[in-house]
């Protein structure tokens, strides 16, 4: 305590330490690093330092090229932003392009004038190396190709769908293969070309075709049921044709289909084996994924039928128990019609006859 009137400057220097308190503990001196062993850093002893690292040499800026400091947009190529948009789709590159409008501005002229230089040209297809090849077509394709153009151009199409059940088809198939002793070996689709004949005689308008005959217009309707049976071949689609199979057993029917496809896929058939025809069937039912499909007549006929896998559907029958459910095994059937021969009510009533003929196989036989 300082006394009331008493002088402090006495006490300016007065501490902690002359009060007799705890003295601060003393600062601890750094360590020192140790000293250097009289080993060198090259020495295999455990007591030799590490060596020194040398320090890392610092970044140097490149002498300044005395240019003007430009921001990304200066940097960008003078361009329209039409020539911009036409660039990015023709692939051309607006660095290696010169102006010609105001100012040295890239124009759309510029870049619709643009052509790579020779070795840019080589390097970029070297380097992508070409994406397809050109297949020459055979006079056999351009001709299928002719044919399938005149008829879309010139035959307005209109198509009719049914669902037919093949399940006693597919039974009356099996007996009379079992019976056969190895004479024969029929198909569903034996049994489809002879139903499309029996539909074609019942509804003789479809067995017709549109003809110019003496510079007068005729719808020719023939008494005979020639069917062309589609085959894939390796040069395209070709159309042998079973004659007379309104006249013809199943039998016949199925040694020719056979003889025809053959021959038409060694490239050996005769022109008149496949030029001609009264009604066409297209059967693709051996791709279990093709459920149905669409064909293109095949001129100048003017219907063709074109013929879905068979599946397998659960139908509900109703009985004394209840309803219970049965497998019928069905088919998807699309015939396509030539409109000018053919109305849309006549196509329909084909496409009846010949559910009638296959859902009831033994018509057939008659």
């Amino acid at each position: 305590m300082v006394e009331e009137g008493t002088d402090i400057s006495s006490f300016e220097s007065f501490t902690l330490d002359d009060a007799g308190g705890e003295k601060a503990p003393p600062k601890e001196a750094p360590k020192e690093e140790a000293s250097q062993s009289s080993e060198p850093p090259e020495s295999t002893a455990s007591t030799a330092p590490p060596p020194k690292e040398e320090p890392a040499p610092q970044a140097e800026e490149s002498d300044s090229t005395g240019a003007r400091l430009r921001t990304s947009l200066d940097r960008e190529p003078n361009a329209s932003p039409s020539a911009k948009a036409l660039a990015l789709e023709k692939g051309v590159p607006l660095g290696a392009i010169k102006g010609t409008g105001p100012g040295g501005r890239i124009s759309k002229v510029d870049i619709e004038k643009y052509k790579p230089s020779d070795a840019a040209a080589s390097a970029s297809t070297a380097t992508a190396g070409p994406s397809y090849e050109d297949i020459p077509a055979s006079s056999m394709r351009k001709t299928i190709a002719n044919r399938l153009k005149q008829s879309m151009n010139e035959n307005p199409h209109y198509f009719v769908s049914a669902t037919l059940s093949v399940s006693k088809l597919l039974k009356l198939r099996q007996a009379l293969n079992a019976s056969a002793d190895g004479k024969y070996k029929l198909s569903v689709n034996d049994f489809l070309v002879k139903a499309c004949a029996i539909a074609c005689k019942k509804v003789p308008a479809v067995n017709s075709s549109w003809r110019e005959v003496g510079g007068q217009t005729v719808i020719r309707q023939y008494n005979t049921v020639d069917v062309s049976v589609a085959v894939a071949t390796p040069v395209g689609l070709m159309t042998p044709i079973v004659k007379n199979v309104d006249s013809i057993g199943l039998s016949s029917i199925s040694s020719q289909v056979k003889d025809l496809g053959k021959r038409a896929r060694d490239g050996k058939l005769k022109p008149e084996e496949y030029q001609g025809g009264t009604f066409t069937i297209s059967n693709m039912g051996m791709n279990t994924a093709v459920e149905r499909f669409t064909a293109v007549i095949n001129p100048p006929q003017a219907g063709i039928l074109a013929v879905g896998t068979t599946r397998k559907v659960a139908i509900p029958v109703e009985t004394e128990e209840g309803t219970s459910v049965e497998w019928d095994d069905q088919i998807v059937v699309t015939g396509s019609f030539d409109h000018k021969v053919v109305d849309g009510a006549v196509g329909g009533e084909w496409i009846r006859e010949l559910k009638k003929v296959v859902e009831n196989p033994l018509e057939m036989m008659l």
